[in-house]
């Protein structure tokens, strides 16, 4: 009886711990599926995490820059195809609207066309082709040389882009270049000589508006352009006009006989120009206020 007894015993010890046992076992388990759960929930917070980082990182790497005019790193991937070596590698880059456009003057007037994407679309009819600028390159010896320029869009800066070429060979070829390091030009729009002329002599169209409209201002005027300085040349018709206020300078004619001639600076092109005229035809002298546009597109060496 006592044997029986221990035996059903023992059993029932046996069956508990097994039972026992396999509770542990799963209650492992289960606190390890949560882990690992938690784990890879805590990995994939993370490496979102890193990619919204990158993702902010590039984008403002490449966000455009603020509208203006900058110096910049022109870099291609063959030795063939550079800017001119008066430039020292770099472009300028013109920011308008968020547009970006790079003008790069080239070593020689070899390539005749630029197409900003693939050799293989440039081909196909309609394409628009980038039409080359006549540039003059000054290079450190004072030596000075014609050369191709081209105004090339920029999608991006700081990677590469594709930009293709043909010369005068006739054979379109594939080229990635890149813009990068772009930095604010000095203050040009300070200067007298905001289109960077060449110093010479040239002719204007120009418009004239304000008082009765019995005297007005000739054009086409001629403008002289030294250094930073850009002068137009007035000449009214009328012989009344004793003296003219611009900027609050004063400035007198430059001839005694014949109608009223003035050397007066050009503050700013395409946009209208306050003046002031002083004319003794009345009664007593009056001032009176004008407005002179002068249209750079019409700006023509002077023959």
């Amino acid at each position: 009886m006592k044997r029986k007894l221990i035996t059903i015993l023992s059993t029932s010890l046996l069956v508990c711990s097994l039972l026992c046992g396999c509770a542990d076992n799963s209650s492992v388990q289960e606190n390890e599926v949560k882990e690992e759960t938690v784990t890879t929930e805590s990995s994939v917070d993370i490496e979102t995490e890193k990619t919204t980082v990158q993702e902010e990182n590039v984008t403002e790497e490449n966000a455009v820059i603020p509208d203006g005019t900058y110096t910049v790193d022109f870099d291609t991937d063959s030795s063939m195809f550079h800017v001119s070596e008066a430039c020292n590698g770099k472009g300028t880059l013109t920011v308008k609207n968020g547009e970006m456009t790079i003008h790069i003057s080239l070593m020689s007037k070899k390539i005749i066309n630029l197409y900003p994407g693939l050799a293989t679309d440039a081909e196909k009819d309609g394409a628009q082709l980038l039409m080359p600028t006549e540039d003059t390159v000054t290079y450190s010896d004072g030596l000075t040389e014609e050369v191709y320029g081209f105004d090339v869009p920029v999608p991006v800066l700081e990677e590469e882009f594709d930009l293709a070429l043909i010369g005068t060979k006739g054979t379109w070829y594939d080229h990635k270049v890149k813009v990068s390091n772009p930095e604010p030009l000095e203050e040009e729009a300070q200067s007298d000589n905001p289109l960077l002329l060449e110093d010479g002599n040239y002719s204007i169209e120009l418009a004239f508006e304000g008082g009765s409209g019995k005297a007005k201002v000739l054009s086409p005027a001629t403008v002289t352009v030294s250094g930073e300085t850009v002068t137009a040349t007035i000449q009214w018709s009328s012989p009344n006009y004793d003296y003219m206020l611009v900027n609050g300078e004063k400035y007198l004619p430059i001839n005694t006989e014949g109608d009223s001639v003035f050397e007066i600076p050009i503050l700013i092109f395409d946009e209208p120009m306050d003046v002031i005229g002083d004319t003794v035809a009345m009664s007593k002298p009056h001032e009176i206020e004008y407005t002179l546009t002068f249209y750079s597109d019409t700006m023509k060496p002077a023959e």
